[in-house]
């Protein structure tokens, strides 16, 4: 079974990538589900979480609180919740990868924006970067998400560049305004055929 980490920019069409993966029988790991999934079941990591950064990031159920913990680590400390939460996101893609190969799935692709940040990417066969031009990005992020220009430029521009993803892939796949969702698609479906 082949392990595939596939990481890119927001709007950059991550998902159409993804769902050409789905077609051809992978076993898709969305990173952030992940993680929020952890945040609610985990109790380790909800007892590391509340020892780095207070109660006050409970809601009253005892429960994470996404919200209060955004508040508390941002903007210095994310370095820290990465540190804390890194080792439990691992584990549980390392058990649904497992999964996966016991189903005979061909392949398992890890979804993450920080996949080369995070070190997931060295558990991959392949990196594949998914980039679109930023002008494209940020029209789409709009549409995608009810927001304004000068939000989706900041949210576009918070990230790491096309170049940082490009210098960390073992392939590229580029989405450019000459593509449709289709076409993109294919060519997608393409470079994963040829992978497997």
């Amino acid at each position: 079974m082949k392990i595939f980490g596939i990481t890119g920019p927001t709007g950059a069409g991550k998902t159409t990538a993804l769902n050409a993966l789905r077609a051809l029988g992978a076993e898709v790991l969305d990173a952030d589900a992940v993680y929020h999934g952890l945040l609610l079941e985990n109790e380790g990591m909800k007892e590391a979480l509340v020892s780095a950064f207070g109660t006050d990031i409970l809601a009253e159920q005892g429960k994470i609180d996404r919200r209060k913990l955004a508040g508390a680590v941002y903007p210095d400390r994310l370095g820290e919740l990465n540190e804390l939460t890194h080792p439990y996101i691992m584990a549980e893609l390392d058990r649904r990868i497992e999964l996966a190969r016991r189903e005979g799935r061909p392949a398992a692709a890890i979804d993450a924006i920080a996949l080369v940040e995070s070190g997931a990417g060295e558990k991959c066969d392949a990196v594949v970067s998914v980039l679109a031009p930023e002008p494209l990005r940020v029209k789409r992020i709009m549409a995608r998400d009810g927001i304004d220009e000068a939000y989706a430029l900041r949210r576009v521009r918070a990230q790491p560049s096309n170049e940082f993803f490009r210098s960390h892939s073992d392939y590229v796949l580029e989405n450019t305004e000459m593509d449709t969702p289709e076409t993109f698609a294919s060519r997608a479906k393409a470079l994963f055929e040829q992978l497997l």
